[in-house]
């Protein structure tokens, strides 16, 4: 079985072309978590599935998570899912993908960059979380329909934080029970105007990856609609590198989130005795 490892920003992820739908629905999830295990697979946060269109996109795509849960989308794997659609001849420089969480569009930009247009938030409130004896106010949010499931956190010393304890507070937040579906956590703090730095703890890989694509579109949407940054091509630097988002805000109501940074083509190969 043909592969294509790549990543968005540091976060990896497993291509398999199954337009010719070799491969069953049932089979897919321990495929992922065998596929996606970094001690004895080829190692990555996720794997994606490519399937042909059903619904008038160019092509679907199936997103696991390496727990080989399925996820509703990502951010990062759709702008790298797009390169891989465009380098196979499956669409030209706009493509239309369809995801769990819906029609996601992408764009080739130059060289290895390529902006996606993130669902729309069908959720976008304040919750407060307690962990121990301590709250912790945050923004939730849910992008598409059915939504990824998104809390947003301010800490302004998290980078100097020990990361044992990071760690163990986005796992107790990850399973809050104001989130009813679980959430990914992304801590944030502000370098500067329209500049942020963040860390997201993912859900189904259940810990900390280099970069999160819907969590800075989720981090960047409650943000604007707080006044706190413009909106308009906002810098959030992740671990693996520096993402970029733009939202519209109409009078509270946010849509057009548009995500913006790298891909890249890892290796190609063949899976064997996994």
């Amino acid at each position: 079985m043909r592969f294509v490892k790549m990543h968005g920003a540091g976060n990896d992820f497993i291509v398999i072309d199954d337009r010719a739908r070799t491969l069953s629905d049932a089979e897919l999830p321990a495929l992922a978590k065998r596929v996606c295990a970094r001690h004895t697979g080829v190692g990555a946060d996720g794997m994606m599935v490519v399937r042909p269109a059903a619904q008038g996109g160019d092509y679907a795509m199936l997103y696991y998570n390496a727990d080989g849960s399925l996820g509703e989308m990502c951010g990062n794997g759709a702008r790298c899912i797009c390169r891989f659609g465009r380098d196979a001849g499956l669409a030209g420089e706009v493509q239309r993908v369809e995801t769990t969480a819906g029609l996601v569009t992408g764009e080739h930009i130059e060289g290895a960059r390529y902006r996606v247009r993130l669902n729309d938030p069908s959720v976008l409130d304040r919750r407060t979380a307690s962990v121990g004896e301590r709250d912790w106010p945050c923004w939730y949010t849910e992008l598409g329909d059915p939504g990824i499931p998104h809390a947003v956190v301010a800490l302004d010393d998290w980078d100097v934080w020990d990361q044992h304890a990071l760690r163990e507070l986005g796992r107790a937040l990850r399973f809050s029970p104001v989130f009813p579906k679980g959430a990914n956590v992304s801590f944030f703090r502000f370098l500067g105007e329209d500049r942020i730095k963040a860390v997201t703890f993912e859900r189904g890989v259940e810990d900390f990856t280099l970069a999160c694509g819907t969590g800075c579109g989720s981090l960047v949407s409650a943000l604007t609609r707080e006044g706190l940054v413009s909106g308009r091509d906002v810098r959030i630097e992740m671990p693996g590198g520096t993402l970029s988002v733009s939202v519209t805000n109409e009078g509270g109501t946010i849509r057009d989130i548009f995500l913006t940074g790298p891909t890249c083509v890892v290796c190609e190969g063949e899976l064997k005795e996994l």
